[in-house]
Parts: C-alpha cells; sequence; structure tokens
C-alpha cells in the first residue's frame, strides 16, 4: 500500500520539461521571502496605528497597482516576451519592498505600495504564459500545478519565518527579506532557465482567425467566468487581510502562531495538490464541477467561523478553505489558458490575473469596514453568500458551455 501511494506520488510529477523545474524553484524562491502579505494588515495597525478604514484604504491602493500591473504584464508579455516581463519584474520589486519601509505615513504607504505591486503583480500573467513555452499542452495543468506547488511550499515556509523574524528583529525585517529573495530569484532565472519562443500551431491559428469570437471582449463564456474568479479571489483574500486580525483580536494568538497556522496552508497543498490533479486528470473527472464544488468549500470556510468559539474550528476553517483552493486554483488557470486563442495568451492571462487584482481592490476594504462597523461574524457571513453566488454563476456557465459545445 505504501509503495503504491509512493509510485502514485512520484508519477505525478513524471514527464514535466526542466524548464518547468526551474521555473518551479524560481517561483519558490521568491515566494519563500513573500512574508509582508499575511502580515500587512498587523504592520499597519500595529506598528503604523492606522485605523481599519484606512487599513482598507490601503489594501484598495494594493488592488489597484495589482489591476494595473496585471494588464500591463499581460499587454508587454504579447509585445516584447514573457522572459523580459518577469525580469524586470522580479528586479524592480525587490528594490521597492526594500524601501517600502521607509514610508511612515498613510498617503505614502498607499502611493508605495501601489507602484510595487504595479511592477510585481506584471510577473503573474507572465509566467503564466512561460507555461505555453516551457509545457506540453498535455501536461499544463500538472506543470501549473508544480508552479502552485512551489508558491505554497515557499508560502508554508514565508509566515511561520515572518513571525519568528518579527519575534527576532522587527517588521521592517519582512522588507527585507522579500526584496532580496526577489533579486535572488532573478539571478537564479538568469542562470538556469534560458528564453523561449511559445511554438504557435499554424493550422489553428487559421481556424481561430477565421472564428468571429477570437477577441477576449467578445467572449461572452470568459467574462461569466471573470466574474466567478473575481468572486473567488474577493472571499479567498480574505485569509491574507481580515483573518489574521480575527486570529489576533477574538482568539488572541501571537505572530507565531498566526504564522503556523497559515503555514498549515501552503504545507497541505505542497504534500497533496499534486497527486490530487494527477488522479482528477487519469478518472478524466468534469473540471467546471470540481470548480463548483470548490466555491462551496470557500464559501463555507467562512461560515464555519460563526459556529461556535472554540478555538479548534479555525484549522477546521483552514482545512475547508485549501481543500477549496487546491480544486479550483489549478482548474481556474488551465481554462484561461485553454480559452485563449493562439497570440492572445498574455491578454486573456491578463484579464485573469486582473480579476484577481479587483477582488484586491474591493475584498480587502469591503472586510475592514464590515469588521468596523457590524463585527467579524457579519463579514463571515458576507463571505459565504458570496460564495453562493459565485457557485450559481458557475452553473450558468456549465450550461453555456454545454450548448457552446452543442452548436460545434
Amino acid at each position: 500500500m505504501i509503495k503504491k501511494t509512493f509510485n502514485s506520488y512520484r508519477d505525478s510529477f513524471s514527464g514535466l520539461s526542466k524548464e518547468v523545474w526551474w521555473l518551479a524553484l524560481i517561483t519558490f524562491i521568491n515566494r519563500a521571502g513573500t512574508m509582508v502579505l499575511p502580515f500587512l494588515s498587523l504592520y499597519l495597525t500595529k506598528e503604523m496605528n492606522l485605523t481599519l478604514p484606512q487599513v482598507g484604504w490601503i489594501m484598495s491602493s494594493f488592488g489597484v497597482g495589482s489591476l494595473l500591473g496585471s494588464y500591463l504584464g499581460g499587454k508587454l508579455s504579447d509585445k516584447i516576451g514573457f522572459y523580459k516581463v518577469m525580469f524586470f519584474s522580479l528586479l524592480i520589486t525587490g528594490f521597492l519592498f526594500i524601501s517600502l519601509q521607509f514610508v511612515h505615513t498613510f498617503l505614502g504607504f498607499a502611493v508605495g505600495i501601489f507602484i510595487t505591486m504595479t511592477f510585481a503583480d506584471a510577473f503573474r500573467p507572465a509566467m503564466f504564459v512561460s507555461l505555453k513555452a516551457y509545457s506540453k499542452p498535455q501536461n499544463q495543468t500538472r506543470s501549473l500545478t508544480l508552479i502552485r506547488l512551489a508558491i505554497n511550499l515557499g508560502f508554508s515556509f514565508g509566515p511561520f519565518l515572518g513571525g519568528l523574524i518579527i519575534a527576532a528583529i522587527s517588521y521592517s525585517g519582512l522588507f527585507w527579506v522579500d526584496g532580496i529573495t526577489c533579486i535572488a530569484a532573478i539571478v537564479v532565472m538568469r542562470v538556469v532557465l534560458k528564453e523561449k519562443q511559445i511554438h504557435v500551431d499554424k493550422s489553428k491559428l487559421i481556424v481561430e482567425k477565421e472564428n468571429k469570437a477570437t477577441s477576449v471582449y467578445k467572449d461572452k463564456p470568459y467574462w461569466i467566468f471573470l466574474m466567478i474568479i473575481f468572486l473567488m479571489g474577493f472571499i479567498f483574500l480574505q485569509l491574507f487581510t481580515t483573518m489574521p486580525l480575527f486570529y489576533k483580536e477574538v482568539h488572541g494568538m501571537t505572530e507565531i502562531q498566526i504564522g503556523l497556522l497559515m503555514s498549515v496552508n501552503g504545507f497541505l497543498i505542497f504534500l497533496l495538490e499534486m497527486p490530487l490533479i494527477h488522479y482528477i486528470e487519469k478518472k478524466l473527472l468534469d473540471r467546471l464541477k470540481i470548480i463548483t464544488w470548490s466555491l462551496v468549500l470557500l464559501a463555507l470556510s467562512y461560515v464555519v467561523l460563526n459556529i461556535t468559539a472554540w478555538g479548534g474550528i479555525l484549522i477546521v476553517g483552514m482545512l475547508l478553505i485549501t481543500v477549496g483552493e487546491m480544486l479550483a486554483f489549478p482548474f481556474t488557470n488551465n481554462f484561461a489558458m485553454n480559452r485563449a486563442p493562439a497570440g492572445n495568451e498574455g491578454r486573456y492571462l491578463a484579464l485573469y490575473s486582473m480579476a484577481f487584482s479587483c477582488a484586491h481592490i474591493f475584498s480587502a476594504k469591503t472586510g475592514m469596514e464590515v469588521i468596523s462597523r457590524f463585527g467579524f461574524p457579519a463579514n463571515w457571513f458576507l463571505m459565504g453568500g458570496l460564495g453562493l453566488l459565485a457557485v450559481v454563476l458557475m452553473l450558468w456557465l456549465r450550461k453555456i458551455l454545454d450548448l457552446e459545445r452543442e452548436m460545434v
């Protein structure tokens, strides 16, 4: 039984290109240093003495920068290539993160985080596009899952190490480590990852040019999908904005304890996501149904927090959101990649990233305002309701896509 499980786990990683493995290493180095985000709301309230509404505005500025960065990253990936975008995004972001610790005013930090995220999130669509160059079409979902595995392995280290750095040094140490790891990531990138062009199937390109609906702005099912992604991001991002405050203010947890609990998310994804995705692909399970159920789990992960004041419910909520994340993110990314016509990958994947960026703009601000006026329970019920709305939209999208396939 143990041998069979080990072989299954090993097989889930087989067949991936060496470039994808290098990209995963670069992503791990970068994400291992991403310690600022889980503690940003605590830093702003504890060190800068900002109010919850002010923190909400800064998080919205974070989201606007992310939105602009995602748009520019996708646009530039189609124009100058994903490799250059990834390189300059990491380089500039590293220096910007280091400089953020020296900004001590509300307005200054809002502007600083906007500029930082504009450069930082140009990386995401470029990285997604790179998988079309470095991965075979049949391995794209697993390649993306490996990248997510690297992200979550880095994230499992990040919050824990971040808690230790805060306890041993100060919050400023987070900005130094985040900036240095961005720069370290590009050093590795230049050494091991060579620039590569995306192979375009010319016969497929001709067919797509004959299709009147190849423009992303005319692709109505994709826009419904983007609304679902916005709601999914809106709910999920509460984990990094309002949830740390809930852990500290309601349950009295320390930064180290918060880091440990949030590391559970990254560690479980590192351990289980790749075999889970490999199993789903082998069984040819309906991916749109899987996304639908993942949205149900995300909604429940917040609602259960209102059931009891028992501390163990925090672990239950974390497990629910982790399983929902494992089922949702790889297949929504895969849908966006496969929906994109040849030559327009950057635009499609930029809009996918921008949907999350829009969620950044509104998620934290909304959550902070609701908590400030009505308390944490009202916010968790709101997130559950938005999750159910996303489920309804997903059912609608599935019907539209079924009709689309019948017409073909």
